[in-house]
């Protein structure tokens, strides 16, 4: 059975526009590698600027496989070199019933 996650990206300053590269290799890479699903990918921008990403990992033995996996682990250095992770909680949208992102496309 598939996990749904959803990531919360906080660019770094001045690396919206990269960050928003790593994202574009980001479903790409993960696919390639067997580790999600075919499930559709949707990206969105919270009010202060975060990148969220909902996707779908194949299974915990999926994400398990990712965090020994050379092509995602050299993403991932590249997300943290333009982003920090953040919680869902952290956003001001979560304390909202239905909360609501601006769509982005990639």
């Amino acid at each position: 059975m598939g996990i749904i996650v959803i990531t919360c990206f906080k660019p770094k300053e001045g690396k919206d526009s990269e960050l928003l590269d790593v994202i574009r290799d980001h479903i790409p890479v993960l696919k390639k590698e067997g580790l999600i699903t075919d499930r559709v990918c949707h990206v969105m921008r919270s009010s202060d600027g975060c990148i969220l990403e909902v996707f779908e990992w194949k299974s915990e033995e999926a994400i398990d496989n990712a965090h020994k996996n050379a092509n995602v682990l050299e993403l991932w250095k590249r997300f943290e070199n333009v982003c920090e992770y953040k919680k869902l909680s952290d956003l001001e949208e979560s304390k909202q019933t239905f909360p609501g992102f601006e769509p982005v496309n990639l």
